[in-house]
């Protein structure tokens, strides 16, 4: 199975922007790059950059580094944030989060690779659409 290249560089190879997919004949939007829809397995998802707002889903607090390289950011937040276009990622996130928040995403170095970093936002929250 085959599909169109991905078009936009994410912080996956070293560029602080977060990239997403939708599809469109469905309009389902996700994270994870893919030639193909995961809803609709049509082949011709549509790349985009993400704004970088959206709001806290979940978090939780590591206080033992799964290893050495790790134990100098513990504790630190793992959290998942749902995107303002739909989509839901996982990164790091500043201490004192809420569940609920509204944040916004950075990017930190660790040992040579960036990461998505996420931090309390004085945006307001997206407009509904109906």
């Amino acid at each position: 199975m085959s599909g169109p290249p991905i078009s936009h560089r994410s912080w996956t190879s070293g560029h602080p922007a977060l990239c997403f997919q939708t599809c469109p004949v469905c309009g389902h939007a996700w994270y994870f790059q893919r030639p193909f829809c995961p809803a609709c397995g049509d082949l011709a998802p549509e790349s985009k950059v993400a704004s970088g707002h959206g709001r806290l889903y979940a978090l939780t607090t590591v206080e033992r580094a799964p290893g050495e390289s790790w134990q100098s950011m513990a504790p630190y937040n793992i959290v998942l944030v749902d995107a303002d276009e739909g989509f839901r990622v996982m990164g790091h996130g500043a201490m004192g989060l809420r569940i609920g928040d509204r944040v916004t995403v950075g990017f930190i170095t660790h040992e040579n690779q960036m990461l998505p970093f996420f931090e309390a936002s004085s945006l307001p929250a997206k407009k509904e659409t109906t």
